[in-house]
């Protein structure tokens, strides 16, 4: 039976959960108010707005009337997930909502763009106050494995939206690339979804190994993936802008996955035999 329970909102973290609720309310309600456009890239802004307010306030209900705790799922890992990715798509849509749609007398899109910053910072604060501190028993997406984890299967997504089928298919470097690419965001994606689902216990061998192990892989290929797609991407200026963001994003996540193997040995090699 549910009950309700106002305490949920009247926390630290509560709190920023109403804020960001308002200010992904206001920040879609200004640009809506603008008019539609069919850009990808305002579509994008759009829905990470649309989003983050509904899972935001989806949590916000789910917690106030305690049904969170009937839920099959860690929850703890669910919402230590989900503020890491409200993070990153609140941070996108304040770089390249103001960028391509604001001018300097365009008064609503300037206040969705200030309402926007103010919503990734709530929620990167957020993610400072639900994660894991040193020695604190709790879900594995709350550490810092488990939130870089989100940080590389969001970059992958970001390099999913810019690849160009006709482009990268004439070429196998490129090709390498792309593969590279699917399989460290499928094996992201599975741990993300494998520890909400609390299913990590269907590995065969020992989580932390198996995390350890392609981890490593991921720093190898990505640094393939870092050589080869500029070198195919640029010669004889066929690159275009689309390509340098792919570039960009490949050396974000190579050293995301070189942090994360890091942190993998650490508490493999270091904190287990403690």
């Amino acid at each position: 039976m549910a009950t309700v329970d106002f305490k949920t909102l009247t926390t630290p973290v509560g709190i920023l959960r109403i804020l960001a609720v308002v200010l992904t309310c206001i920040s879609f309600s200004l640009v809506a108010s603008l008019g539609h456009i069919t850009v990808s890239f305002w579509v994008w802004c759009m829905f990470s707005w649309c989003f983050c307010f509904c899972i935001t306030f989806l949590v916000l209900l789910l917690e106030l009337t305690t049904l969170n705790t009937k839920l099959p799922i860690s929850w703890d890992d669910f919402t230590a997930a989900f503020a890491m990715l409200a993070t990153l798509m609140m941070f996108t849509a304040a770089v390249i909502y103001p960028y391509f749609f604001v001018c300097s007398s365009c008064g609503r899109g300037i206040g969705a763009s200030v309402t926007t910053c103010l919503a990734f910072i709530l929620y990167a604060v957020e993610v400072g106050l639900t994660r894991a501190k040193p020695g604190e028993i709790s879900g594995f997406l709350s550490t810092v494995p488990g939130l870089l984890k989100v940080l590389e299967a969001f970059v992958a997504c970001i390099i999913f939206i810019c690849l160009d089928f006709t482009f990268y298919s004439s070429f196998p470097g490129l090709q390498w690339c792309v593969a590279v690419y699917s399989i460290c965001f499928i094996f992201a994606l599975l741990v993300i979804i494998f520890t909400i689902g609390r299913l990590l216990s269907l590995f065969p061998l020992p989580f932390d190994k198996v995390l350890t192990v392609c981890n490593v892989l991921a720093v190898l290929m990505y640094f393939t993936a870092v050589v080869i797609w500029p070198f195919y991407s640029f010669r004889n200026n066929i690159g275009n802008n689309f390509s340098i963001v792919i570039t960009a994003m490949t050396c974000l996540n190579l050293i995301a996955y070189i942090v994360d193997t890091v942190y993998s040995f650490k508490l493999v090699f270091f904190v287990s035999r403690t």
